[in-house]
C-alpha cells in the first residue's frame, strides 16, 4: 500500500519540479518574463500549501485512501488542461488544481508511516519513501528534456496527465484503510472545529520555530531544482536544453538516496536540531559560494553538493514527529507540510521578482536571486535556533 501512494508522491515531485525544464518553451509561447515565470513556479506551492488545512483534516476525517483518490482527479484534470492551455491564465489555473489534486499526497505517506511503524524509526522510513518518491524527479530531468525538445512542452504535461491516471487507478486498486479507521469511525468533531484545533498549534511557541525553517529549507533546493537550475544553466554558462537536464537528472538521482541516508543517520530527538540548523546554515552558505563564482564548472559541483545535503530535510519531518503529542500528530504534519510549500510559493514568486528587477537595473539576475534565497535561509536557520522548543524534547 506505501508503495501505491508513493506513485502519487512521485507525481507530485515530478509536478514541482517541471519549469525548470519547460521555461524555455513556455517563455516563447507565451512571453513569460522572469517575474511571471516565478509566479508560475510558485503557483503550484502556494495552492499545494493552502490546501494542506483542508487536506489535513480530510485525511484525518476520511482515511487515506478517499482522500488521495478524491484530491488526484483534480491534479489530472489540472494537467491536462495545461497541456491544451490556450493563454496564461489557462496554464496558471492549471497549476492551482495540480497543486491541490497532490497536496495530500506526502502528508499520506508519512501518517501511514507514523500508524504502521515504530516512532524510533520514523526518520528512516520516512527517508526511504522521500527517496522513492524522488523517482518522480528523475522523469523531470533528461526524459522530461528529451520530450520538451523533440515534441514541446505541452506533450510533457500530457504524458504527466497520462502517468497520473495510471497512478490512481494502482491507489484505487492496491491501497484500502486498515481495521479500525474506515469512515464509519471518523471523528464526530465538525470541520470548523478542525480547524480550530490546527489553529491551537500556533498557541504553542515551539510552533513558530519550526514553520519559519520549514518554509525555508525545502524552498530553498526547490527553488534552484524546480524554477532556476535550467534558466540558470542555459543563460549564464550556454548549456543546452538536455544538457541542463542532466544536471537535474544527476540531482534527482541523488534524491533518491539521501533522504533515507540521512534518516539512518537521524541522532535522535535531543541533537537532531542541532544537525538541522548547522545544515540549513551550510546550504545557505552553499547558495551565497554559488552567487558569486561563476564558472560552470564549480557551479554544477556545488548543485551535486547541495543535492547530497538536501536530504536532511527528512529530519525535519522527524522533528515536527516528535514535538507534538500522538493526538496532534496529523495535523502537525499538514500544517509542517503547508508552511514547506507556502514557503516555496513565496520564495519563488520573491526570487522572480528579485531577477526582474535585477535585470531592469543592469544587475546579473542570477547572482541576486542566489543571494537572495541565501539570506532568507540563514535568517530562518539563526531564528530555528532561538525560539522556544518543544517541552516534549526539553524532557529527554
Amino acid at each position: 500500500m506505501l508503495l501505491a501512494l508513493l506513485s502519487g508522491f512521485a507525481l507530485s515531485q515530478a509536478y514541482r519540479t517541471t519549469t525548470a525544464i519547460l521555461a524555455q518553451g513556455l517563455q516563447a509561447d507565451f512571453g513569460l518574463q522572469a517575474s511571471s515565470l516565478g509566479a508560475f513556479a510558485g503557483l503550484f506551492g502556494f495552492s499545494f500549501g493552502v490546501a494542506q488545512l483542508l487536506m489535513g483534516i480530510a485525511l484525518d476525517r476520511y482515511g487515506m485512501r478517499r482522500t488521495v483518490l478524491a484530491a488526484a482527479p483534480v491534479g489530472i484534470a489540472g494537467a491536462a488542461l495545461s497541456a491544451l492551455a490556450p493563454s496564461q491564465g489557462w496554464l496558471m489555473a492549471g497549476q492551482v488544481l495540480i497543486g491541490v489534486g497532490y497536496s495530500p499526497a506526502f502528508v499520506a505517506c508519512t501518517l501511514f508511516i507514523a500508524r504502521h511503524f515504530a516512532a524510533d524509526r520514523f526518520a528512516f522510513f520516512s527517508g526511504l519513501s522521500m527517496g522513492v518518491g524522488g523517482l518522480g524527479l528523475l522523469f523531470t530531468g533528461t526524459p522530461l528534456a528529451w520530450v520538451v525538445e523533440h515534441w514541446g512542452w505541452r506533450t510533457g504535461f500530457g504524458l504527466l496527465a497520462g502517468l497520473s491516471l495510471l497512478s490512481w487507478l494502482l491507489i484505487y486498486a492496491v491501497v484500502h484503510e486498515p481495521a479500525g479507521t474506515e469512515a464509519h469511525h471518523r471523528p464526530a468533531s465538525s470541520w470548523s472545529e478542525a480547524l480550530a484545533g490546527m489553529g491551537r498549534l500556533f498557541t504553542l511557541p515551539h510552533t513558530w520555530g519550526i514553520v519559519i525553517l520549514g518554509m525555508s529549507c525545502y524552498a530553498a533546493f526547490l527553488s534552484l531544482r524546480g524554477l532556476w537550475l535550467g534558466p540558470l544553466l542555459i543563460h549564464r554558462h550556454g548549456f543546452s536544453l538536455v544538457d541542463s537536464g542532466n544536471v537535474a537528472l544527476v540531482l534527482s538521482l541523488i534524491a533518491l538516496f539521501t533522504p533515507a541516508v540521512f534518516g539512518s543517520l537521524d541522532p535522535g530527538a535531543a541533537r537532531r536540531r542541532v544537525w538541522v540548523s548547522r545544515a540549513s546554515l551550510l546550504m545557505a552558505g552553499l547558495f551565497a559560494t554559488m552567487a558569486l563564482v561563476n564558472n560552470a564548472t564549480a557551479t554544477v559541483v556545488l548543485m551535486v553538493v547541495m543535492g547530497l545535503l538536501s536530504g536532511y530535510s527528512i529530519l525535519q519531518y522527524a522533528d515536527v514527529r516528535s514535538s507534538y503529542p500522538a493526538e496532534l500528530t496529523g495535523r502537525a504534519l499538514s500544517l509542517y507540510t503547508m508552511a514547506m510549500f507556502l514557503g516555496v510559493a513565496f520564495m519563488q514568486s520573491l526570487t522572480g521578482a528579485v531577477a526582474a528587477w535585477a535585470a531592469s537595473a543592469g544587475l546579473e539576475p542570477y547572482r541576486a536571486v542566489l543571494l537572495t534565497i541565501a539570506a532568507w535561509l540563514s535568517l530562518a536557520s539563526v531564528a530555528f535556533r532561538l525560539l522556544p522548543v518543544s517541552p516534549l524534547l526539553q524532557q529527554r
